[in-house]
């Protein structure tokens, strides 16, 4: 491991990873600032991404050892209907930010997707080729081009579909899901792709997992393309199965979905299935929480 207390800022600190990220890393001792923008708080400083010069002189006031760069727009319907916005958010942002780490010589990793890849030869490794079928995948590639570009100590993880203690079920394509189990009204739900749901809990031990053994570090620090996700594949349906077994509740109000849909907004991959050798290899591990185990205690708490 690195030095103890490293000085991590943490972006998009008021969403769904960023809040774990946080959480994790002042558990384990760390001087952390969190940025938000929308929802900024009195604890999280307001920053616009898109503001180079207001990023800038951030960074350069808080000289920061690690940036882990957890801002994005990840609803792929979202990104597809705002186009220009999503585009600076994933894609431009995100090498700002890794030039900016290079110049003060801090740790930065950006988090980015399974949605890389067209989810029709899986399982993935990190010198797959990537294929996005969406735009909020082909910003999120042009994202990891950018940071490549500017900064070759950089490190790059792509994660699948998340879920975690959420301020709004919307925040995650799973929590939302609970919502519909709970009130059904003749849903219908996709049983067909295959999806592999992290915890955000998870992933944040991976990220801070990844900036300590880099910040200080005696030998190279962890650079390049990474893949984390749960081993445990789910459709949608089969986590409404899940959260109906958790709560008692009867399934015959949502119906399962076999054919794809023919003009959605935004394509999905049939399956992206993450191979983690990569972050097996430099020794971070791949351990994760099982679905059911996580919301059983969730639910009932």
């Amino acid at each position: 491991m690195g030095s103890d207390k490293i000085k991590i800022v943490v972006t998009g600190a008021s969403g769904l990873l960023g809040r774990a990220v946080v959480q994790a890393a002042e558990q384990r001792g760390h001087e952390v600032i969190g940025t938000a923008y929308s929802r900024a708080t009195d604890k999280l400083a307001k920053l616009d991404l898109s503001d180079s010069t207001a990023v800038a002189a951030f960074m350069n006031q808080h000289r920061p050892q690690a940036i882990i760069h957890c801002a994005a727009e990840k609803r792929p319907d979202v990104a597809e209907n705002n186009q220009a916005a999503v585009e600076q958010l994933n894609a431009q942002a995100p090498g700002h930010l890794a030039q900016l780490a290079q110049q003060l010589n801090a740790f930065f990793v950006y988090i980015s997707t399974d949605y890389v890849f067209d989810g029709t030869k899986p399982p993935y490794g990190v010198d797959d080729q990537p294929n996005p079928l969406n735009f909020y995948g082909r910003t999120k590639l042009a994202g990891e081009q950018a940071v490549q570009a500017a900064n070759k100590q950089a490190a790059i993880l792509r994660v699948p579909v998340l879920y975690g203690d959420a301020k709004d079920p919307k925040e995650s394509a799973v929590n939302v899901l609970v919502d519909l189990v709970r009130n059904p009204s003749d849903a219908k739900v996709d049983a067909l792709q295959a999806r592999f749901p992290t915890c955000t809990d998870d992933v944040a031990r991976v990220l801070l997992d990844m900036t300590e053994a880099s910040v200080g570090a005696t030998g190279e620090s962890i650079s390049g393309i990474y893949h984390f996700s749960a081993k445990e594949e789910l459709s949608k349906y089969q986590m409404c199965q899940v959260f109906a077994r958790i709560l008692n509740i009867d399934m015959g109000g949502i119906t399962p979905i076999t054919e794809k849909p023919k003009e959605p907004v935004a394509t999905r991959p049939d399956n992206c299935q993450l191979s983690t050798e990569a972050l097996e290899e430099v020794g971070i591990s791949v351990d994760f929480v099982p679905f059911a185990q996580w919301w059983t205690k969730y639910l009932q708490a």
